[in-house]
Parts: structure tokens; C-alpha cells; sequence
């Protein structure tokens, strides 16, 4: 599957689905999640923890609330807050499922950020290139328009790096 390589903050995306690096509690604390809460409003924290706690590498779905979306994917690419760090298989089953219940619900477009990076602790540069590839094996129903968001400068250069070997 294509997929482009954006600098943004994820909360400030329109998109039908934008998902959320999330921890197994799903609680929704700083980063990603972070952004999302302050755009959402304070009701995604509470449909978010009622969804869980999930396994490691699963999602869970609710409302995108005030964000510019229909859905957020929470993926949990890590363990709950302070219980460990994201693995190779976590961040690569957390890719695959939030691809796929975007496609499930005839999602369009999706937001993804590199998820189990930053406050799980995971290589940005490595876990990057699990997500890549990821996306560029992903066979969708619905989803066209794919987008792999960076904040930070640094982040981008570097996913973007990582990003063109699959593009």
C-alpha cells in the first residue's frame, strides 16, 4: 500500500480515523495521546479506559469527539505506563491491526504516528522502519489515503529517511 510521510500534530489531521500510540491501560496520558486528549476533550480519556485494558500489539476504537476525524484507533504498542517498553512484534501487530479496523469501518484515510517511539522507549529509526514496512504490506479494502505523521523536525528527517526505501 502507498503511504505518505507528514510533519504535523496529529490532533490538528483531518482524516476518517487517527490513532493514538497507546499503552495496554489505554489511558491517555503524554505524546500522542496526550494531543489527542487536548483536542478531543476530556470524554476520549474516559471511552478510551472503558475499552480496556487490551493486549499488547491490539486496539480498541472510540468516537474521535472534537478531532477532525470519525474514529481513534487506540494501538497499544507498549505496555501499561511504566511497565516495560514496546517490541518489534508489539509495534508491528499494533500497525496491522489499527490498518486494520480503519479498513473494517470503510476508512479512507488514517493517521498513524510511530507508534511504540518516544515514551515507550523503542528506536525511532528502527521502529519506523517496522511501521513502513507494515504499511507498504498492508492490502486494504477501503483505505486510500494513508498518512505516517511526524511532530518534531528531527522525527520527520528521520521517517522520512527510513520512508523512502518503500515508497
Amino acid at each position: 500500500m502507498e503511504f505518505t510521510v507528514v510533519q504535523g500534530d496529529i490532533a490538528q489531521q483531518s482524516a476518517d480515523a487517527l490513532v493514538n500510540a497507546a499503552g495496554t491501560s489505554l489511558r491517555m496520558g503524554s505524546g500522542v495521546a496526550g494531543a489527542l486528549r487536548r483536542g478531543a476533550g476530556d470524554g476520549i480519556n474516559q471511552a478510551a479506559m472503558a475499552k480496556g485494558p487490551v493486549d499488547l500489539g491490539a486496539v480498541a476504537v472510540t468516537d474521535a469527539f472534537d478531532l477532525d476525524a470519525e474514529f481513534v484507533v487506540h494501538a497499544a504498542a507498549m505496555p501499561h505506563y511504566g511497565d516495560g517498553q514496546a517490541t518489534e512484534e508489539s509495534i508491528r501487530d499494533a500497525t496491522r491491526n489499527a490498518l486494520a479496523a480503519a479498513d473494517e469501518r470503510g476508512c479512507e484515510s488514517l493517521v498513524v504516528p510511530a507508534l511504540g517511539c518516544g515514551v515507550a522507549g523503542f528506536d525511532l529509526r528502527e521502529g519506523a522502519r517496522l511501521i513502513c514496512e507494515e504499511l507498504a504490506a498492508y492490502e486494504p479494502t477501503s483505505l486510500s489515503d494513508v498518512r505516517f505523521i511526524a511532530y518534531a523536525d528531527d522525527e520527520f528527517e528521520t521517517i522520512r529517511e527510513v520512508a523512502s526505501e518503500f515508497q
